[in-house]
């Protein structure tokens, strides 16, 4: 999920920002906070406690 949602809005997998349109920063803090180092991190952890 976080790949995909990530890829969307044009980050790499440390966070930074290297996307080439406004749009993929439109509403980027609903799923993103923007952290020191100009980094951005994911809002929520999603965890699957069922096995299988």
């Amino acid at each position: 999920f976080w790949q995909t949602i990530s890829g969307e809005h044009g980050l790499d997998g440390d966070g930074q920002y290297n996307g080439t349109s406004d749009l993929q920063l439109e509403r980027m803090n609903v799923y993103f906070n923007h952290a020191s180092g100009d980094k951005y991190v994911p809002r929520a952890v999603l965890v699957d406690l069922e096995p299988g």
